[in-house]
Formats: C-alpha cells, structure tokens, sequence
C-alpha cells in the first residue's frame, strides 16, 4: 500500500497466485485508487485455472482497474464470451475480438488491450490496431510483463489510457523489429531487444509506428 501510494502506476500480475499476493493487490490496488494512480491488470491465466478465474474477478470487483491486458482467451474469458480461431478467416476473427473487447471496457469501464500478432486497445468507444512487432517477440519468456510494464509506464504519463496503451505497444513492438532485423536467433534477440528497447527515440518511433485507429 505505501509503495502503491507513491509510484506513478501500479502494474498487477495474476501469474503466480497465493492468498498472500492477491491481499497485497487487494491493498496496493486500493491505495492506487485513493491517489488516481492508474492501474493495469495483467490477467495471466485467466481461463486456464478456476483459481485464476476467481481471483481476477474478485480483484476487477473490489478495485478500479484502468487497463486490463491479456492475450485473446484470457479476455474472452473474463468478458463471458468464446471466441472461435480455429479455420476462421482473420478478418472475422480480428472483428469478433474487437468486439469482445469493447464489451468488457464498456462493462468495466477500462481500457481493454488483447495481444497477439497485432494488437487491439479499446475504451468501448475508439478502437487502436497496434501493427507493430515481431516474430521472434514471442519466443523471449517474459514479454507479455514487460508489455504490461511498458503499458503502466505510458499511463502513467498519458491520461488517455487507449492512447498510452496503443503507443506503448507500438514502441515495444518497434524494438522488436529493430531488433529483429540484426538477430540471427532468440539469444541474439533477447540481448539486441532489450537495447533496442533502451535506444528507442522519438526519431525512429515516428518513422515506424504502425497505428491504425478505428472509430
């Protein structure tokens, strides 16, 4: 609760799950909210354990979540719904997601990020397709909390969460490219991605970001 008080933006992560932790998020997540510091909830493994299931719903019911970020079934799961992929054409899938998310934002009044090859950011009303990234992304454990920091960091600077959400996607998935563009392998990626992530300047954001926003 008292680091929660002074940070800039409080990130929660539902990946390793114990009473004790989902107490302590219960109790930062209640400090943040008392001081309008902006929270992201990355919801790992909803849908995979009951556990998992409870508890997100436990945590979105007792605090204000600004941001909830998960990949596809991990946000169908908690805005009720199911989502077919499978021998699906993408367009209907990207559509059905879409609208997956505008459901829970409208219902949790949050912002909803989906992760996947390209990424959606929705507040129910503007929607971003984030076109950034790279393959190789997905081959480094741990992208998927360091998205979700990259997305606290954003928001901690960006009132408008759909906005700090969708940039902060499009520069993780800048250093991917870049990175990817002198790796030869994921060792040699995660090494240059990380770099490229430091490097990363208005420069080449503003050359490469790849938005597309739909209203």
């Amino acid at each position: 609760g008292d680091m929660a008080s002074i940070a800039s933006a409080l990130v929660l992560n539902i990946g390793t799950l114990t009473e004790d932790t989902i107490e302590s998020m219960k109790i930062a997540g209640k400090s943040a909210n008392s001081k309008g510091i902006p929270i992201v909830l990355d919801a790992v493994g909803v849908g995979a354990t009951r556990l998992r299931n409870e508890k997100a719903e436990e945590l979105l019911n007792e605090i204000k979540i600004d941001i909830i970020k998960g990949n596809s079934s991990e946000i169908a799961k908690l805005a009720g719904e199911n989502v077919t992929t499978k021998g699906v054409e993408a367009t209907k899938v990207e559509a059905d997601l879409i609208a997956v998310a505008k459901k829970l934002a409208i219902s949790k009044n949050c912002v909803v990020v989906i992760t996947g090859k390209e990424d959606i950011v929705t507040d129910g009303k503007k929607t971003y397709i984030v076109k950034n990234g790279h393959a190789m992304m997905g081959s480094i454990v741990g992208t998927g909390c360091m998205a979700a920091s990259v997305i606290g960091s954003f928001s901690a600077v960006e009132r408008d969460y759909a906005k700090a959400s969708a940039s902060a996607l499009s520069c993780f998935g800048i250093a991917g490219q870049l990175a990817g563009e002198i790796s030869s392998g994921p060792g040699s990626f995660k090494e240059r991605f990380y770099d490229e992530i430091y490097n990363l300047n208005s420069e080449k954001v503003n050359k490469m970001e790849q938005i597309e926003v739909l209203t």
